[in-house]
């Protein structure tokens, strides 16, 4: 595991700056869930005015003035629209002087460091044309890789789903010419980072397990928050067997559980079958979700599936129950339990009957081997199909 302190050199650096993304979504919330968040939006405010303005971020300046209904204080932008001409004029001088005085490696490094100031100051249009022009002056594969991080960091940044798909596509091509171990544990993160943000949470708890002990990628998030991010997805999308194997009894994600009490909680209440502290765990976590700009979208979804599991894991052990006894298990009333398992029953979430009138549930699991022969049945005749479609090509 990486050791929480001083690491975070190792990682590319923090350009775009993320942590402005998460204020800007912050300031989206309506007020009445930013009090139940606990988000002083005023102080958020503050402290994103005042970065922007310590940064020069002319752009970003004007996006959030409009963003926010704020007016542009004219003597502001004019000396952020100064000290980017003057920094604009010095970065272009040093990749002239690179050009005419030196090797490709240093012209690379000039073009670079432009695209990383246009990238600071919020110009998108201006980064996504000089990191183009950066990219076709750039041989090496590592380079190359390089380029493709900063333009699915600015993806991110601008919540941009075409430039980060496009992106991640080419660079996991690279990675098969002969990516580098860092770079290839560092695509694994940014690839579970995106599948989480489109509900995949299946590949990203995969990505993300299997970077748990090698993460470097600082420039996306700290440490505690990937590890946050590994259990939010494995919770959904492992089985138990798994879940114990990786995330129960892993050793790396245990060693930071005492920084994430919240979160300890609610991996070992579900694994111990305690379902009221469960319940409550999941209530708070469900506040993360909804303060998390990648997660928030799908919070309805990830808490509704994890109530459904929940509901399975205990109903598997029995083959029948009274509404009173998983009441009390979960610690909720009656009515809440007959009103959330009637739901999750009609829609086919859970196999089960309630005997309203004994108040009693009665568990249907689903026949295995009858299961297992359809799904047989189903690959068998799509294999056939193919088989038949590809012996008319060849016919051809």
């Amino acid at each position: 595991m990486p050791t929480l302190e001083g690491l975070e050199e190792a990682g590319l650096e923090k350009i775009p700056d993320l942590s402005i993304a998460k204020m800007r979504f912050e300031l989206t919330l309506d007020v009445d869930s930013a009090k139940e968040l606990k988000i002083d939006q005023s102080e958020v405010k503050r402290q994103l005015l005042d970065k922007i303005k310590a940064g020069f971020m002319t752009q970003l300046y004007r996006d959030v003035s409009s963003d926010l209904k704020l007016t542009l204080n004219n003597s502001v932008l004019e000396e952020m629209e100064a000290k980017n001409k003057e920094e604009l004029e010095k970065l272009d001088q040093s990749i002239e002087n690179a050009e005419k005085n030196e090797g490709e490696s240093e012209v690379r490094e000039a073009m670079v460091k432009k695209c990383e100031y246009l990238t600071l100051i919020g110009s998108k249009e201006e980064s996504l044309k000089m990191l183009k022009v950066t990219l076709d002056k750039t041989n090496t594969t590592g380079h190359k890789l390089d380029l493709h991080f900063h333009l699915i960091r600015l993806g991110f940044f601008f919540n941009d789903n075409k430039i980060i798909t496009t992106n991640l596509d080419k660079a996991k091509e690279l990675i098969e010419l002969g990516g580098d171990w860092d770079r290839r544990n560092r695509l694994k993160v940014y690839s579970g980072l995106y599948a989480m943000s489109v509900r995949n949470f299946q590949e990203a708890a995969d990505n993300f397990l299997d970077t748990v002990s090698t993460f470097t990628s600082y420039e996306l998030m700290d440490y505690l928050t990937f590890i946050k991010y590994a259990i939010i997805s494995s919770m959904l999308a492992l089985d138990r067997k798994d879940l114990t194997k990786k995330v129960v009894e892993g050793a790396d994600i245990n060693e930071v559980l005492h920084d994430l009490p919240l979160f300890k909680s609610y991996i070992y209440s579900l694994y111990n079958a305690q379902y009221a502290d469960f319940f409550e765990a999941l209530g708070e976590i469900e506040g993360f979700l909804k303060s998390d700009s990648i997660l928030a979208p799908h919070t309805n979804y990830y808490v509704r599936e994890m109530r459904i599991r929940s509901y399975a894991q205990l109903l598997e052990s029995y083959s029948s129950l009274t509404v009173n006894y998983m009441a009390n298990s979960f610690g909720v009333s009656e009515k809440f339990i007959d009103r959330e398992l009637s739901r999750f029953i009609t829609t086919g979430a859970l196999n089960a009957k309630i005997d309203k009138v004994g108040g009693i549930i009665q568990t249907n699991r689903p026949d295995k081997k009858n299961w297992q022969y359809q799904a047989v049945i189903k690959q068998g005749d799509l294999l056939l199909n193919r088989i038949q479609k590809l012996s008319r090509v060849i016919t051809i």
